[in-house]
C-alpha cells in the first residue's frame, strides 16, 4: 500500500480527524502535539469517531490501535511516508515545527499542511527545501467532509502534487487542485461570501438568525450538497443550459450583487450573532448539536456513495 505509514503533527480537532482517518485506511500513524493530555484526547477522539466511519464503510481494512505517540516532531516523522500538518497557524510555529522535521524526512515524504489562513508561499520560507510540501487543506471534520484542496507552486518538485491527492482519494477524500494560492483558498472563500450576507440580512433587519440558516439548510444548501451553483445554474435553465440562464438572469443578479452587504465582524455584530445562534441552539449542548451534524452528515454521505 502507498503511504502505509503516515505521521500527523498536532493533535487537536483537525489533526485527531486526519489521524481517525488514516488509521480507518489501513494505515499506521505517528503523532505529535505538546500537550500532555494529547494521546488520552486522540484516542478518544478516535473512538468517538470509529462508529461513524465504519457507517461510511471507511475502517474495513483498519484499525484504531495502528497509533503511536511521539515526544518531538521529529521523532514523528522518522520513516513516514506522508506527513499531514496542523500545528497552530502562526508562522512562527509552522517554521519552527518545518525546521525541525525537515533534517528527519525519510527522502521522498510528502508533507501537508491543513493551513486554512496561511498560504503556501508564507509557509515554504520555513524550509530549506519546499520541494515535497504541499498544501492539503481539508474541510472539518476530514474523517467525514471530503474535501481536500492541494496545492504546489513552481518550487513544487513534479508529481508531489499528484502524489498527494492520489493519497487523499486513497483514504477517501475528494481533492480539487489550486492553480494560485489566494488568501482562503477555494471553499473557505465561499462559505465566507455566503456568511458576509447572511450576516448582513440579520443586521440590517431582514430575518433572523435562525430564518438565515434554516433558508440555507431547508433551500439552496440541499442542492449545493448534491452539485455545485454553476452546474445547478445550468440545469435550471433546462435544455437552454447556463446560456439561456445567464441570458435571462443577467439584470436580476447584476442587481442582486450591487445590492449585498458589506459587514465586519464588530462586537456588536458578534454580539448580535451570538444572541440569534443561542436562539437557535433552543438549550441543546454543543455535543448535542455536533452529535446531530455528523449524524446528518453521514446520511447525506451514505446516499452520495450509493448515486456516485
Amino acid at each position: 500500500m502507498d503511504f502505509q505509514h503516515t505521521a500527523c503533527l498536532g493533535g487537536g480537532v483537525i489533526g485527531a480527524s486526519w489521524a481517525a482517518l488514516f488509521l480507518a485506511s489501513g494505515r499506521s500513524v505517528s503523532v505529535f502535539d505538546p500537550d500532555p493530555e494529547v494521546e488520552r484526547k486522540v484516542r478518544d477522539y478516535i473512538e468517538a469517531a470509529w462508529p461513524a466511519m465504519s457507517d461510511l464503510g471507511l475502517t474495513q481494512n483498519g484499525t484504531p490501535d495502528a497509533i503511536t505517540f511521539h515526544p518531538s516532531a521529529a521523532k514523528a516523522v522518522e520513516s513516514a511516508a506522508f506527513v499531514q500538518e496542523n500545528v497552530p497557524e502562526r508562522l512562527p510555529i509552522k517554521h519552527a515545527t518545518f525546521a525541525e522535521i525537515e533534517p528527519a524526512l525519510a527522502p521522498n515524504a510528502i508533507v501537508a499542511s491543513s493551513a486554512s489562513g496561511l498560504t503556501l508561499s508564507q509557509m515554504q520560507t520555513g524550509w530549506k527545501d519546499p520541494s515535497r510540501f504541499v498544501l492539503g487543506h481539508p474541510f472539518n471534520p476530514p474523517h467525514l467532509i471530503p474535501l481536500v484542496e492541494v496545492l504546489g507552486n513552481e518550487d513544487t518538485a513534479d508529481g508531489v502534487v499528484e502524489d498527494a491527492q492520489r493519497f487523499y482519494e486513497a483514504v477517501g477524500k475528494t481533492t480539487i487542485r489550486l492553480h494560485k494560492e489566494v488568501p482562503g483558498h477555494v471553499a473557505n472563500r465561499l462559505q465566507a461570501a455566503i456568511w458576509r450576507e447572511a450576516i448582513s440580512l440579520v443586521v440590517s433587519g431582514v430575518a433572523s438568525v435562525e430564518d438565515v440558516d434554516k433558508a440555507v439548510w431547508a433551500g439552496p444548501g440541499l442542492r449545493w450538497a448534491a452539485m455545485g451553483p454553476t452546474m445547478l445554474f445550468n440545469l435550471g435553465a433546462g435544455e437552454g443550459g447556463l446560456k439561456a440562464f445567464c441570458d435571462h438572469f443577467t439584470d436580476t443578479f447584476n442587481g442582486w450583487w450591487d445590492d449585498l452587504g458589506q459587514v465586519h465582524l464588530t462586537e456588536d455584530v458578534t454580539r448580535t450573532l451570538t444572541q440569534g445562534v443561542e436562539a437557535e441552539a433552543a438549550g441543546k449542548s454543543p455535543a448535542e448539536l455536533s452529535q446531530r451534524r455528523d449524524a446528518l452528515i453521514v446520511a447525506m454521505q451514505k446516499s452520495v456513495v450509493g448515486l456516485r
